[in-house]
């Protein structure tokens, strides 16, 4: 860290109010940052995992939607000393300024000014709770003090082919650290000056001077026909006044990153991006390296006992493969293969699964053949029966089927012929 950015008080803001409807069933009970990943981690997870890592350790959590499962998780998990004045403190919608809820990433952060006043930084860092990815942010901050601006957004380089899935950054030519415009999912963008066929794809994560991000977000919060949002309003606020820069992922380096892993950024806002990111996960090599120690990813999965192989009651092996088994998981005689098994999940006897994501609790009983499917908490699919097999048949059943993929939520029962 340099010496400028190094005397810089700074305070971390994670916006964790999103809804995730995209992301249901499995947002139906709980939002989207705490939504499982990877088995014994929550979104948020990733998001405070590289805040603190980055040596902030001073950071608010802004939550709102079905907000009960992420405060307690938060809370419960993400405690540190208060001897030097630490804290990673969860901070519900709170209606400071009216009789109205968080009307966008902008305007929780306005609604939450007393904690910038309270805490007095130089520089805010602001990022999303949704993605999964590592980054030190430190990196940012430093360029962000020396560059001069007064706000930075942190972006990805994408394959020009995508720009109109993205918030697409066109830099300025001659200075391609300064944005020129902010255009929101473009059909004719401009590739970049040393890339033509990419362009800078936002992150969502931003560093903003202090006052600064005050005053932007107080002005915001009178104008007529904002949406605000960080960026859809606020970036192309500081982008019209020649005040935003960018910062390109792609210079960031996290210790005990490997060229393959190096630069994996997902935003898992959709089940088929959920269920993709999970595969990148148990892949032979993986792209997304769970197991990277110089940069690790915290979480807290209870009292788990060790996962557990044995051989089914008819005498028949407990056979896995391209899985990850998180704690207290036991396999009697069955068979997984290219899945996630979260905490205290059960797989009985003759039984396959494929292909599949299972959270906590869920039971596979035996001979039962599950394939290409997510299974939220608690689930059981009955001894003999399949899912993920006949997407005709799941459709029937009432099942939710979407993207190749079979989902069931929280609790949600098999009918009785299944």
């Amino acid at each position: 860290m340099s010496a400028s950015a190094g005397r810089k008080k700074v305070l971390a803001i994670v916006l964790a109010g999103g809804e995730g409807k995209r992301l249901m069933p499995l947002t139906a009970d709980r939002a989207k940052p705490a939504v499982p990943f990877a088995g014994i981690y929550r979104l948020i997870d990733f998001a405070l995992s590289n805040v603190v890592n980055s040596g902030y350790l001073k950071v608010v959590v802004l939550t709102q939607y079905k907000s009960h499962s992420l405060d307690r998780h938060v809370t419960q998990t993400w405690r540190m000393s208060n001897l030097l004045g630490n804290y990673v403190a969860p901070v519900p919608a709170q209606q400071r300024v009216g009789k109205h809820w968080y009307l966008g990433s902008a305007d929780a952060i306005y609604q939450s000014l007393n904690l910038i006043r309270d805490e007095k930084p130089d520089i805010v860092v602001v990022v999303g709770a949704d993605h999964v990815y590592r980054m030190d942010f430190a990196q940012m901050v430093d360029q962000h003090v020396e560059s001069g601006a007064a706000c930075t957004v942190a972006a990805i380089r994408q394959p020009i082919g995508l720009a109109d899935q993205f918030g697409v950054i066109d830099v300025q030519p001659d200075e391609p650290s300064r944005i020129r415009e902010f255009l929101e999912k473009p059909t004719d963008p401009v590739g970049l000056p040393d890339s033509p066929g990419e362009v800078l794809a936002s992150m969502g994560n931003y560093v903003f001077d202090a006052d600064a991000l005050v005053e932007a977000v107080t002005r915001d919060s009178s104008t007529t026909g904002s949406k605000h949002d960080m960026g859809g309003d606020i970036v192309p606020a500081f982008v019209r006044r020649s005040q935003a820069g960018v910062y390109d992922y792609k210079d960031n380096v996290v210790p005990g990153a490997t060229a393959r892993d190096a630069g994996y950024w997902r935003d898992v806002g959709t089940l088929g991006s959920y269920y993709a990111a999970h595969m990148d996960v148990v892949s032979p090599m993986p792209i997304f390296n769970l197991y990277n120690t110089e940069w690790p990813v915290y979480t807290s999965y209870g009292p788990q006992p060790p996962v557990k192989l044995v051989q089914g009651a008819r005498g028949s092996a407990a056979v896995t493969d391209e899985a990850v088994l998180s704690p207290g998981v036991v396999v009697s005689g069955g068979s997984v293969t290219r899945s996630v098994l979260s905490p205290d999940v059960r797989v009985e006897d003759g039984a396959d699964v494929t292909g599949s994501v299972l959270l906590n609790g869920v039971t596979v009983g035996a001979g039962a053949v599950v394939r290409n499917t997510i299974l939220d908490k608690n689930v059981v699919v009955p001894p003999g029966a399949s899912i993920g097999v006949d997407p005709q048949a799941d459709r029937a059943r009432g099942f939710l089927v979407t993207d190749g993929l079979t989902v069931l939520g929280k609790d949600q029962p098999f009918p009785a012929d299944a």
